[in-house]
């Protein structure tokens, strides 16, 4: 009888992280862009949450209180995590880059709930944002991103 193979963990320890790859030219360019998104859109995290009229982080930090202030640690660790983590050809990397791009949506679906209008909680009432927004969203999802991180990363 043969046991079950485990996972294989030497694929994880063969391909060191370099700390020093924040951008990767090789991948594809919706890749490229929506990796640029998220390091911009996590520099405006970071100055929404040290903030409390924001537009989703620093509300949820003001609405939601401690809850809101560790979505929001997570969500700031997401929009600079995950685009690292794909420079460097890791899924989760891609994976937490969707977090990252669906966040948005999320906290303001989950704040404004009850106050505003679904258009409003759907876009936060700013359509420019909104575009931003979807394009990063579409970018990760279109099929040449996402076959590039299926062939290629770790």
């Amino acid at each position: 009888m043969r046991s079950r193979p485990g996972p294989d963990l030497a694929h994880w320890s063969a391909v060191p992280l370099d700390t020093r790859r924040w951008f990767d030219r090789s991948q594809p360019q919706t890749l490229q862009i929506a990796t640029f998104l998220l390091y911009f859109n996590g520099a405006f995290a970071v100055i929404d949450f040290l903030g409390q009229s924001g537009l989703e982080i620093g509300l949820a930090r003001a609405v939601k209180g401690a809850v809101g202030l560790l979505v929001g640690l997570i969500v700031i660790g997401a929009h600079i995590g995950g685009p690292f983590l794909m420079a460097n050809e890791r899924k989760v990397g891609y994976y937490l880059s969707l977090v990252a791009a669906f966040s948005p949506f999320a906290i303001r679906l989950w704040v404004l709930s009850g106050f505003y209008s679904a258009f409003d909680r759907f876009t936060g009432g700013n359509l420019i944002n909104f575009v931003f927004e979807a394009a990063l969203v579409a970018l990760l999802l279109h099929p040449q991103s996402r076959d590039h991180q299926r062939i290629w990363f770790h």
